[in-house]
């Protein structure tokens, strides 16, 4: 079994998909493991760490080895059993994949519709990371919160980074210093590790989530529970996310909410609907009467959107408004953090390969849950329900 890391081709991508440490783990396991030059380099894995750790480290793509003629394809997509990402990965690489090879990564395969049909027409089975089902058993891969939960802590340093005053209350010889007001809109895994980091940084934490489980887990992390009289919803009946709003019930929420985005320093929006645009929770009148100085991060910030949670939110920018606002729309928070994110991230690729691997051949079972979920193309058919539904729409 080859097993390929290839370098991240994206420009803000420093995280890796396999580890050093992760990829000595493999190689224990009789796994052959092949590193292009310099995958790691971002996130502090460098390529004498992949070397010790037993994998081979070849040329980076478009990078011919002093031997071979300028010509030569990289072989590395072209010759792996099963190739690790991080992002999803070009067309032109998909297509060399061999027939019966294995692709693993967070794909968006809603969003890149082209690459799931190059991969089916190949015959590569894609698993897609952010697809596996939140069940008991799937947790120690599942992608989401692990990078949730670094974006989380993260954005709460960016805005302690701009914001112009400090989180603790302090009280000195020249007068007392008020905490700063944070107010966290969604309570999943990074808000959570939101309210959790802005408290033990000293600041005064109020969160909002529909979902009415919410309330008790804002609490016990010194949070207030901003309690509003729109309908909550049932977290169990949902599978763990939020489902969607309808227009009406949106727009009540939105309003609602307005008197504690305008009061508060820092604002963290983490509000996501899977598979769909984010809501607008936000709109440009509220920001407009936000206090001059504040700070909102945006962690719903999506590109295809335009926008994120707040309408004035402009994807992979950090921007300030005429009423000194400074909105912070960064894509890639965990990629900030890439040795932790890196890390993580290869421990679930690890946990999920020990699922799919069974002496060193490929095992899917489509009526196993966790793979039914994950695996979006299989043996040249496109597999995944709501992937083929998006597909034919």
């Amino acid at each position: 079994m080859k097993l390929a890391v290839p370098k991240q081709t994206e420009h803000d991508e420093t995280r890796v998909a396999l580890t050093a440490q992760v990829v000595k783990k493999l190689v224990g396991l009789g796994v052959q493991v092949v590193v292009e030059s310099g995958a790691g380099e971002a996130a502090h894995n460098d390529d004498e760490s992949y070397q010790q750790a037993g994998a081979t480290i070849v040329p980076r793509d478009g990078e011919a080895p002093p031997e071979a003629p300028p010509e030569a394809p990289p072989a590395i997509w072209a010759e792996a059993d099963v190739v690790a990402v991080v992002n999803p990965p070009l067309d032109s690489q998909a297509a060399l994949m061999k027939p019966g090879s294995l692709l693993v990564g967070m794909l968006a395969p809603l969003q890149n519709k082209e690459l799931i049909r190059t991969l089916a027409e190949h015959k590569v089975t894609a698993v897609s990371l952010e697809f596996i089902p939140r069940i008991s058993r799937a947790q120690a891969m599942d992608v989401l919160s692990s990078q949730a939960n670094i974006g989380g802590y993260k954005a709460v340093l960016l805005a302690a980074d701009k914001c112009p005053k400090m989180f603790p209350m302090m009280i000195t010889a020249a007068g007392t210093i008020a905490p700063a007001k944070v107010f966290v809109i969604g309570a999943g895994v990074a808000g959570l590790q939101a309210i959790a980091t802005a408290k033990r940084l000293g600041a005064v934490v109020e969160a909002y989530d529909v979902r009415a489980v919410t309330k008790e887990q804002v609490q016990s992390l010194g949070g207030r529970f901003v309690e509003l009289p729109t309908a909550a919803q049932d977290d169990a009946a949902t599978g763990g996310y939020a489902k969607e709003q309808t227009e009406d019930e949106r727009k009540q929420q939105a309003e609602l909410m307005a008197k504690h985005v305008t009061g508060a320093d820092v604002v963290i929006t983490t509000a996501a609907l899977f598979g769909k645009a984010p809501p607008l929770l936000i709109p440009g009148d509220v920001v407009k009467d936000m206090k001059q100085g504040a700070i909102l991060v945006d962690m719903a910030a999506d590109r295809a959107a335009g926008r994120g949670n707040c309408e004035l939110t402009r994807p992979g920018e950090v921007i300030v408004t005429d009423n000194d606002v400074t909105i912070i729309g960064t894509l890639n928070l965990p990629g900030l953090v890439p040795g932790d994110a890196s890390k993580v991230y290869a421990n679930n690729v690890l946990n999920l390969l020990k699922e799919l691997l069974d002496d060193g051949n490929l095992k899917i079972d489509l009526t196993d849950e966790l793979q039914k979920g994950a695996v979006i193309t299989h043996d040249g058919l496109l597999v995944n329900e709501m992937v083929k539904q998006a597909m034919e729409s």
